[in-house]
């Protein structure tokens, strides 16, 4: 072993060692590997940012762009219509749901997809009778594995095919990744259509799974404008006019609070309520202009979204600053800038004023303020954003033309009239001008970490294969697997990724693993093609634990699941992805 491939040994390691550690960032871990490599020499200092400028970064990017923009698009409306006669048929439920979630991974980003489907399957939870923890961990297992069908379904398989660009000089096209892709759907969607049965239905928790995550729990204040259209109706002629989830839970009147109050008691303007209920509701009323959300304190009369102030949504994560303190004690407006509109809570029989709301661990909450400060702020607290859903009160939703975009991106690239990188910039470049989005909207769609970890990451990977490591380690293998048939070796491959994947964020798997993956291949003379792809069904395959996969840990909290939970119905699912993809990848590939 020479000096250069030790240090990157060493280097390589250490990142590994404070990924699984999971003290810092994984972004600033990366970028620390990267100043390492240079100080040492392993990484020329010119080329030191080199991947930044890597087209696989900027594809990823615009990606999380369009993605953003198609789950903003009206999507759930759409799809509440159609799937409305299945509420009573339980098994064609999952099957539905769990499919329309692969069908979307395939083309968007899956942790969006997931978020816009959620609200979907937690409501017709609701209405079917059933324990959401029934649908979401099948949904997220199914959002996994519809991102292997296309080239853009998931960054790994960006990531891989540029990679195989390095090695042959030609870049996957964009249904490449199809046959192993389409052949571990269709296995795991039969798979998870009848597996929700073993999902967890008896937990000793203080609520049910319903009430953890469940949309018309949602407890807003609304003040009653002058000109409202329900003034002098009564309570309950306002909640009978009302289509959806809504009820009236108390009232606010000249500094008098009433909970429960009657139905035959008079709406006022100036009246304050207290209301539960579903997202899409209330937005329906504050775009009619019968109410105003006014959240946790009275504010000064400004529009709730403009090109500096937005909504957002986010769940209260495990380890959350919020846990155990009200609005009032964490002074969020002084401390924050940022004004509660809304809550979700577990316990659902709590009717506190907003103010006096005490936060628990799964709560979903509805903020307002600063665009550009948002991202920042929910990462200090402690809440993942539910972003993809926003509620977008009173903005105007384009319905099919975002996906119109990404269509026509995709042909562009399938066709090789653009590069897929310029496709899906021009697709950028679109919904920019035609204000589908607002740009800072867009620039929150982007996750700069991960793009920071590719950046970083892809000149450190470099260097194992320059320095002759990566093919040092596929030697290694190869002596260890001498005698196994090309099956063996292939699902050695894909295991030892799924093992590493949990630990590592699956863009840094792919680094770490591909090219370790292709010098094996080229070993043992046979073609790349087949390991890579191993090594990006591995990646993107993550069914054992909560924390390998954001789509995973977005239903953690609302399924009201356990860390355990996960391994019960992933392990079974992975097994059956090595048992059909390895001889897919032999049958495609070799």
């Amino acid at each position: 072993m020479t000096h250069d491939q030790m240090l990157t040994f060493g280097i390589l390691a250490i990142t590994i060692v404070l990924f699984i550690w999971n003290k810092w960032r994984f972004d600033i871990v990366a970028l620390g590997s990267l100043f390492a490599a240079v100080v040492v020499g392993i990484v020329p200092a010119e080329k030191a940012f080199t991947g930044f400028a890597d087209p696989v970064v900027v594809t990823v990017a615009c990606i999380l762009v369009i993605s953003a923009a198609i789950s903003r698009s009206g999507f759930i409306d759409v799809t509440m219509k159609v799937m409305n006669g299945l509420t009573g048929l339980r098994n064609t439920q999952v099957f539905v749901l769990v499919g329309m979630v692969m069908g979307l991974s395939a083309f968007m980003n899956n942790v969006g997809a997931m978020a816009v489907f959620m609200p979907i399957a937690i409501a017709f939870a609701k209405k079917s009778d059933r324990k959401p923890s029934e649908l979401l961990m099948p949904m997220a297992f199914g959002s996994l594995l519809g991102g292997l069908v296309t080239l853009i379904g998931t960054p790994p398989n960006l990531m891989i095919s540029n990679i195989r660009e390095d090695f042959v000089g030609e870049p996957y096209q964009m249904f490449d990744f199809a046959p192993v892709g389409l052949g571990v759907c269709a296995v795991g969607l039969l798979y998870l259509t009848f597996a929700w049965r073993f999902m967890p239905k008896d937990r000793q928790t203080q609520t049910s799974p319903e009430e953890r995550f469940s949309i018309e729990d949602y407890v807003s204040e609304v003040s009653v404008e002058e000109n409202s259209a329900i003034i002098d109706k009564t309570i309950r002629e306002v909640e009978n006019e009302i289509e959806g989830e809504f009820s009236i839970v108390g009232l606010l009147r000249s500094g008098y609070r009433t909970l429960a109050p009657s139905g035959r008691l008079k709406v006022r303007a100036g009246d304050v309520l207290i209301v539960k209920s579903d997202p899409m509701v209330l937005k329906n009323l504050v775009d009619g202009g019968k109410v105003s959300l006014i959240g946790s304190k009275e504010i000064e009369d400004k529009p709730l979204t403009s090109d500096d102030v937005g909504i957002a949504e986010a769940v209260i994560m495990s380890g959350s600053e919020l846990i155990g303190f009200t609005p009032r004690e964490l002074q969020l407006r002084r401390r924050f800038s940022i004004n509660l509109l809304a809550v979700r809570q577990s316990d659902s029989r709590r009717q506190a004023r907003l103010h006096n709301v005490r936060f628990q661990e799964g709560d979903v909450i509805v903020l307002q303020g600063s665009l550009d400060a948002m991202p920042e702020t929910l990462n200090e607290l402690g809440c993942l954003p539910l972003a993809e859903r926003n509620l977008l009160l009173g903005r105007q939703k384009f319905m099919m033309l975002p996906a119109l975009i990404m269509a026509v991106a995709v042909v562009l690239a399938v066709t090789d009239i653009l590069p897929l990188s310029i496709a899906f910039l021009g697709g950028v470049l679109l919904i920019a001008l035609l204000k589908i989005m607002r740009v800072n909207e867009m620039y929150q769609s982007i996750d700069i970490s991960i793009l920071i970890l590719l950046g970083a990451l892809i000149p450190v990977t470099q260097a194992m294969q320059d320095t002759g490591g990566a093919e040092l380690i596929a030697n290694a293998v190869s002596d260890m697997t001498q005698g196994l048939p090309v099956y063996g070796v292939l699902s050695i491959v894909m295991v030892a990724t799924m093992i590493v994947t949990p630990f590592l964020n699956n863009a840094a798997t792919v680094l770490l693993m591909a090219p370790i993956a292709a010098n094996l291949a080229q070993s043992l003379g046979l073609g790349i093609d087949a390991f890579l792809m191993a090594v990006a069904v591995g990646a993107s395959c993550d069914f054992l634990t909560p924390i390998g996969h954001q789509s995973n840990t977005l239903v953690m909290g609302p399924g009201g699941y356990r860390f355990n939970d996960y391994w019960k119905l992933g392990l079974p699912l992975s097994i059956l992805v090595v048992a059909l993809g390895v001889p897919i990848l032999m049958w495609s590939w070799l």
